[in-house]
């Protein structure tokens, strides 16, 4: 795995960031954004939210690393250059190198629409997450193009925008058991990338937004009134388990299923979520999975923060274990969310997954920051579900750990996955050697390290 989030610049500072609670949302100056550009009417507008969460390095790029000229890498979309940085890292994580590896090696990745191109390059004003700006994003970014057909036609089984990126198949509401190892690719790297430009201006609050009237982000919780927005990557190296065994690899958790739909026309509206397609995709990727609801122990549902979405998320999730169960049983006890963290577009889902996985991986739910108490419209009484306040330790019970990721997309696209934790370890072999790593690649460089 690779990432780089708000306030983590890999997984490490990002599973130590999760466990603290932390939050990385930032107090901007508003006479050092003026001096950065900001529309001082904007600064001094009484709606004006001087908050944002930063990412830190997106003007750094080691160009020379990567073969790009000066000019090329001027042009370059931060967003592409982060994404790049992340598959070298993933890689590495893999100890898969490229130029040495007998097989193919796929890559399954999505941006958002680039800021960069239009503030920068094309010295136009930026598409900003107001109403208005929401509006001509949905309406000409080419992304939306199949979730929009998809609402229109009330068709049911495209995938698009917001999700985690997977190996594309036919037109099937569900990936058959075994989907990965139909595709011609021995490893696959899967994640996303989003870099906003203009970078940590703030914005205004309007009524009706999505983003929150405050620069906090709170989901299911009482006071929750709208989201945050933020830049980050991350990428995922999947590998087949006969495989990666067989390599004796690092295994940091198990993808058994996932599930893919679309909403169709099911709902009020393009943007608006649908209890009914996400409950199915929910119920779908278990089937897939084979895996009862009652063995997954915690869910990182897609919490928005907002007073129609969270209840949603509740609703949603309950009905999409209770489909594939039946009436009686066993449910998951946990209900965990990434979007406490900054909404990260099209590296949001991968987000989810890279904390699903971390969990697994060290055996310990984290908590879920801003919550306070429950958002008046959820029951969680009459659910099967908790918000985790502080971080408790994962108990297995002799069975292996297993947790649902949720990512559903603007448009309607709904994606789920069931992960499990990795198998117990062969012994290691023998070491014969032991190898230094370095990042600076260029003689002056090395002779400097």
């Amino acid at each position: 795995m690779a990432c780089r989030f708000p306030g983590a610049a890999d997984p490490g500072r990002f599973w130590h960031n999760l466990r603290s609670g932390t939050e990385s949302v930032v107090d901007l100056d508003p006479a050092e954004l003026i001096a950065a550009g900001v529309d001082p009417a904007m600064v001094e507008d009484e709606r004006f939210v001087p908050r944002a969460i930063l990412l830190d390095g997106i003007a750094e790029f080691d160009a020379g690393f990567f073969g790009f000229n000066r000019q090329d890498a001027t042009i370059l979309d931060p967003q592409h250059r982060l994404f790049l940085e992340c598959a070298w890292h993933a890689l590495e994580d893999a100890a898969c190198i490229p130029g040495r590896f007998d097989g193919s090696i796929g890559v399954y990745a999505g941006a958002s629409l680039s800021g960069y191109l239009i503030h920068n390059l094309l010295r136009r004003h930026a598409v900003d997450p107001t109403p208005a700006g929401f509006g001509v994003l949905i309406g000409n970014d080419k992304d939306y193009l199949p979730s929009r057909v998809s609402y229109t036609l009330d068709w049911t089984a495209r995938p698009s925008r917001c999700s985690p990126r997977a190996p594309p198949r036919s037109r099937r509401s569900t990936w058959p058991r075994g989907h990965f190892s139909r595709t011609p690719v021995n490893v696959a790297l899967a994640g996303g990338s989003t870099v906003r430009i203009p970078h940590g201006w703030g914005y205004v609050y309007r009524e009706g937004s999505i983003l929150s009237s405050d620069g906090h982000c709170r989901p299911f919780d009482h006071r929750a009134n709208g989201t945050t927005v933020g830049s980050g990557a991350g990428v995922v190296v999947l590998k087949r388990l006969s495989d990666a065994l067989a390599d004796r690899d690092r295994i940091d958790a198990v993808l058994l299923g996932s599930a893919v739909n679309n909403d169709g026309a099911s709902k009020v509206g393009y943007t608006a979520p649908s209890v009914v397609g996400q409950s199915r995709v929910i119920a779908a990727a278990l089937a897939t999975a084979g895996v009862s609801p009652a063995s997954i122990g915690a869910i990182e549902a897609h919490g928005t923060g907002t007073q129609l979405g969270d209840p949603i998320a509740d609703r949603r999730a309950d009905q999409g274990v209770r489909r594939r169960l039946g009436p009686v049983g066993a449910l998951p006890d946990q209900l965990g969310e990434v979007e406490h963290r900054p909404h990260l577009d099209s590296a949001a889902g991968v987000a989810s997954l890279i904390k699903a996985v971390l969990q697994l991986k060290h055996g310990e739910l984290v908590p879920n920051v801003g919550f306070e108490e429950p958002n008046l419209e959820i029951d969680f009484a009459a659910t099967p579900f908790r918000v985790p306040v502080t971080g408790t330790t994962w108990k297995s019970n002799g069975a292996p750990r297993r947790i649902g990721v949720s990512s559903f997309g603007f448009g309607g696209t709904n994606v789920y996955a069931v992960l499990e934790e990795a198998p117990r370890p062969l012994p290691p072999p023998r070491a014969r050697s032991q190898v230094i790593t370095s990042p600076p690649v260029t003689q002056p460089a090395l002779r400097r390290a």
